[in-house]
């Protein structure tokens, strides 16, 4: 009887991402086995500086143990232990020969198939925070990973995290903070000083120099939801987002924010149409997209109902107004 073979993607987390180890069959909308997800904790390894471990009391008998070992607490202490979860994605189409499954891997496009890989990650987490109704379940990227893998081996070998052969692929921090198969929507890399500026508003938000707006957090789920194609999630989120933000950018006054506002304003009406659509489903009126021809509104069908590529043009709109605001150091 032949070699079968099955080819995989694999990423290696400091932490446990929530479901319980084993095999995780995905289907897709036909209902065909689609991928293999199989969730596996390692040995602990050492918890990386910055990082928090939930402590396993409270109260009063964390009180008791910090006053019983504060004596004998080492000044300089070794970094707690924390688990490390292997999660494997393993394509359920086997593969007959040797051969075959080398020229898979030598073909493979890394980052395609790592963001792929990553997105089914990101929908079985997604399906165990709402099973498990645990808020604190979240998502994963390819950059937090610790290791990233491509290979190929038997069945009960893949199946239990193991190979015949597998490599590194590159290095996950270049490929951005995306979860999505069809990558992150933020355009080209920024230079260096992008990267500084998130570190100049923090330090003005923490010290009083700076206020947040309401409509940052829902533009911040409004990206997260559209970049792994929760559409309907996105549409609801970006029209709160829009909601706010137009009130709260005209309350500030800025004259250099009046063109960007005005966009927003004349997004906003259509904005709110998606959202109707993803709470009213397939045939609810959505009128026409942003600059489309006034007379193109029509009863949604189902492949109508939502526009997600205009969803993603409203909500870079809104993000940009949003970068604009903070780009005097508010």
């Amino acid at each position: 009887m032949p070699q079968q073979l099955f080819v995989f993607i694999q990423l290696e987390f400091p932490w446990t991402l929530g479901p319980a180890d084993g095999r995780y069959l995905i289907r897709g909308e036909d209902g065909e086995p689609e991928r293999v997800v199989v969730v596996g904790t390692l040995q602990a390894g050492r918890q990386p500086i910055g990082a928090s471990v939930a402590p396993a009391w409270s109260g009063r008998s964390l009180l008791r143990r910090l006053r019983r070992r504060a004596a004998s607490t080492p000044t300089d202490p070794e970094p707690a232990p924390v688990p490390t979860t292997r999660v494997t994605v393993i394509d359920p189409v086997a593969l007959a020969a040797d051969n075959q499954a080398r020229a898979w891997l030598a073909e493979l496009d890394h980052e395609r198939e790592v963001r792929a890989a990553a997105a089914i990650v990101n929908r079985v987490l997604h399906s165990h925070r709402i099973a498990a109704a645990d808020p604190y379940v979240h998502e994963i990227s390819p950059a937090q990973a610790l290791v990233i893998r491509a290979g190929w081996g038997e069945g009960e070998q893949v199946a239990d995290g193991r190979w015949l052969h597998a490599r590194a692929l590159g290095s996950p921090e270049t490929w951005g903070s995306g979860g999505s198969s069809r990558g992150s929507r933020r355009g080209p890399r920024r230079d260096r000083s992008w990267a500084l500026r998130p570190q100049e508003r923090l330090a003005a938000l923490l010290g009083a120099r700076g206020a947040a707006l309401l409509c940052e957090e829902s533009v911040l789920r409004a990206r997260h939801d559209l970049d792994h194609e929760r559409i309907e999630h996105a549409a609801l989120e970006l029209d709160r987002a829009y909601a706010l933000a137009v009130g709260e950018l005209q309350a500030e006054g800025r004259q250099d924010l009046a063109i960007r506002i005005a966009e927003l304003e004349q997004l906003r009406p259509w904005v709110q149409a998606q959202a109707q659509a993803a709470l009213l489903g397939a045939g609810a009126d959505v009128g026409a997209a942003p600059g489309a021809d006034a007379a193109d509104t029509r009863v949604a069908t189902p492949e109508k109902a939502l526009d997600e590529d205009a969803l993603a043009h409203a909500l870079e709109r809104l993000e940009a107004a949003l970068r604009a605001r903070t780009a005097a150091g508010i």
